[in-house]
């Protein structure tokens, strides 16, 4: 678990600041897991297959590199990262 204190030299209280900005970077991630998953989705649609056995294959050397292989690719690490980064913002829980 990692701490984490804040001083303000100002008067106004930083933890509705602080909640506030977090709430709206996770809408934002949500808002981009939302949009990469549907990116997947188109994906998966026109390759009639599962990002997951398309990157099992990938792995394996079963599939060609392509320009639109490269762009699934990324957009699962994406998403991969972006999962990461809200389930972080989830975790955070104010001390006082």
């Amino acid at each position: 678990m990692a701490d984490l204190r804040l001083v303000s030299t100002r008067k106004c209280q930083l933890k509705p600041l602080v909640e506030g900005a977090l709430s709206n970077e996770l809408r934002l991630l949500e808002a981009g897991i939302r949009r990469t998953e549907q990116r997947l989705l188109e994906f998966e649609e026109k390759y009639h297959l599962g990002t997951q056995e398309f990157i099992s294959r990938y792995e394996n050397d079963k599939m060609e590199e392509t320009t639109n292989f490269d762009e699934w690719i990324g957009e699962f690490r994406l998403l991969t990262r972006l999962r990461e980064k809200a389930d972080t913002l989830r975790g955070i829980r104010f001390a006082n």
